[in-house]
């Protein structure tokens, strides 16, 4: 082919493509109007705009009852070429969804081109009543939140891009954002169930815990199905309870030990009915074990601070330090808020930061077999940097059984 001829067919296939149809807008509560291309639900709504880091796992991102109330922007440009599936789905309250608010990306939705997919993510969006928003310049976006902190904003999608911008200025900007905001409540269960499933395998999928040999509470401030998983195969019968359990029923259960989850929003709003309540557990002297909100929460209740985070920690590749173990993991972190390390008494143990910005990433009680992390230890980033802290929790209860503790790096049964 000539130069001639190849120009030609260049310039022609340049000409058949089109600009998406500019039918969503991001409304910032400074005023600030981004334009994009609609995907996933229509309608509109309002949340507090986050980042996320990661380069994979944006279906589980948007089912982790934690970022209830959030708009999450991803980073990574190239989301959802791998599809969607039902066994990637976090939230185990199936009835309240995930309280994600919206999602923004920088190229189209592509096709899918993955062995486990069954879907393609914009219908899955669709589906789930997820807003989002392409096109748009996520790198910049993301410096703004950096610069500026997590703004406030309405996502919007209309398909005949009919926007009144007016009314949706004024809704970004009168709402009062997450601070204060106790969302515990809305993506908790509404009843008590048990839960069998282990980890997954390439081999097999998920497995059951048929020989289970500690009962383990999980109480449910927007608890993830990876760490149900994670409790299983660690040889636990589980036991999941609402966020709003007292604790006289969580130990009339007879548990060997109590798990306090993660989730969304201010922990000091949760923490006005859930404080007092931890409180009881940690002088039940039963085992305990907290993470996100659940550590934030086990925090306040020893007697420590929470305090609202710039620009918070969303993503998959957090560089944590074990000061217990001095060794370092990768970490998947999502969180808006932190705990005040110089607000801990004496009490209680630093046990883990941020190799990022210093800031506290666990703790445990000297005393009482208590512990927590800020991260996500059931997640995969490392891949498996931190499965070591579900077995730091069998642990604690095999020594209160009179039992010999085992080796913390020994794998999880699948």
């Amino acid at each position: 082919m000539s130069n001639a001829s190849a120009d030609t067919k260049t310039s022609q296939t340049a000409s058949n493509w089109q600009v998406p149809p500019r039918t969503a807008r991001l409304v910032l509560a400074d005023g600030t109007v981004i334009e994009g291309a609609g995907v996933g639900a229509t309608g509109h709504a309002v949340g507090e705009v986050c980042f996320n880091t990661a380069m994979t796992g944006y279906q589980e991102i948007l089912t982790d009852p934690s970022y209830a109330g959030q708009i999450i922007t991803f980073t990574f440009p190239h989301v959802g070429n791998v599809g969607a599936n039902p066994d990637d789905i976090e939230t185990s309250n199936l009835a309240a969804g995930s309280g994600v608010r919206g999602c923004i990306l920088r190229a189209a939705i592509t096709d899918p081109s993955n062995y486990r997919s069954m879907g393609h993510l914009n219908e899955w969006l669709k589906a789930r009543g997820i807003i989002g928003i392409s096109g748009v310049d996520t790198r910049a976006l993301t410096a703004l939140i950096r610069e500026h902190g997590m703004p406030n904003a309405v996502i919007a999608h209309d398909e005949k891009a009919q926007f009144d911008l007016d009314a949706l200025k004024k809704e970004a900007a009168a709402w009062p954002g997450i601070d204060g905001m106790d969302l515990a409540k809305d993506v908790t269960c509404g009843q008590s169930y048990e839960w069998d499933e282990t980890l997954w395998t390439r081999e097999d999928g998920f497995g059951k815990q048929e020989n289970a040999k500690f009962h383990v509470v999980a109480v449910d401030y927007g608890l993830k199905r990876n760490i149900l998983r994670c409790l299983a195969s660690a040889g636990c019968k589980v036991t999941v309870v609402p966020a709003e359990t007292s604790a006289e029923d969580i130990l009339a259960r007879k548990p060997d030990g109590v798990f306090l989850s993660n989730g969304p929003g201010d922990p000091a709003a949760t923490g006005e009915y859930t404080v007092p309540e931890i409180r009881k557990l940690v002088n039940s002297d039963l085992p305990l074990f907290g993470i996100c909100l659940g550590h934030q929460m086990l925090a306040l209740a020893l007697g420590a601070k929470t305090q609202k985070m710039h620009q918070g920690h969303h993503g998959a590749n957090h560089p944590v330090e074990d000061f217990t173990t001095k060794k370092i993991e990768i970490t998947s972190m999502n969180h808006g808020f932190t705990v005040d390390r110089e607000s801990l008494p004496e009490t209680v143990e630093e046990t883990h930061v941020s190799l990022f910005d210093g800031s506290n990433c666990g703790i445990r009680l000297k005393n009482k077999p208590v512990f927590s992390v800020q991260y996500h230890p059931e997640a995969s980033p490392g891949p498996q940097d931190s499965h070591y802290l579900f077995r730091r929790f069998i642990n604690l209860i095999r020594e209160a059984n009179g039992e010999t503790a085992l080796q913390e790096q020994q794998p999880l049964a699948g």
